[in-house]
């Protein structure tokens, strides 16, 4: 029996199909033995959508507190309807805010850095045969306040997940398939990796994810998994339980 963290971008989550999906991607886990924590970010727009909102009412700089209140709401919507998606397959699950999950931030907002992680109630829920649901991207300051870690953030969430709990695994289901040599968009002629090393990525300046989170992993020896399910195939493949995209070690 193996503890797996996932992570899925908004993307993934963007619609109810989607959402479905990525419960059945968690759940094959989950069948097999497995311990499964679950982060998410908001639903495919949803943030933008939100920050086109507080523009609308404050057009200018808006109060950082506020936002961090209101984007916040994003995650909360993803990580309910997938706990939701889960136990209509019939499996055990349980929808956690970064509060509740135990991160604790310094007072930043917007960009807030994690101070410490009490997985008290993520071990407990585990114990209970509960696949774990959290919120990426968020946290709560010394004031209650919540609290955002910006861009990326969910990437943080993850894999700082990950190394507090000790994971086997931590996988990054992305919008991008894998690393690879340049950007696929930019240049027609990059190539994936099928592995690399956290030295390689700094030393050839590649874009993977949240560089806090990447330094996260290669400080605690956390191997990663870099993926894209939407890629066409790709679904069947995870469902089969074939290795894609590239491993970061």
């Amino acid at each position: 029996m193996a503890l797996i963290v996932k992570k899925f971008g908004g993307s993934s989550v963007a619609n109810a199909e989607r959402v479905m999906n990525v419960a059945r991607i968690v759940t094959e886990d989950y069948k097999k033995g497995n311990d499964v924590v679950v982060v998410v970010s908001a639903q495919g727009d949803t943030t933008d959508d939100l920050i086109a909102k507080a523009e609308e009412i404050y057009p200018s700089n808006p109060p950082k507190r506020e936002m961090d209140m209101l984007l916040s709401s994003g995650e909360q919507i993803s990580i309910a309807l997938l706990a939701m998606a889960i136990q209509k397959l019939g499996f055990p699950s349980v929808s956690l805010l970064g509060w509740q999950a135990g991160f604790s931030t310094d007072s930043k907002h917007t960009l807030a850095r994690i101070k410490k992680i009490n997985s008290d109630r993520i071990r407990n829920e585990l114990d209970k045969k509960n696949i774990v649901v959290v919120a990426g991207f968020q946290g709560l300051n010394k004031y209650d306040d919540i609290t955002t870690l910006g861009r990326g953030g969910s990437d943080t969430t993850a894999v700082a997940i990950a190394a507090t709990l000790g994971a086997d695994l931590c996988q990054i289901y992305t919008d991008v398939d894998g690393v690879y040599t340049a950007d696929p968009e930019k240049d027609p002629t990059a190539t994936k990796f099928e592995k690399i090393t956290y030295d390689e990525i700094y030393n050839k300046g590649l874009k993977v994810m949240d560089l806090t989170a990447t330094t996260m992993c290669k400080e605690n020896h956390l191997p990663i998994v870099v993926f894209n399910m939407d890629v066409e195939g790709n679904l069947k493949k995870l469902m089969e339980g074939q290795q894609i995209g590239t491993i970061v070690y």
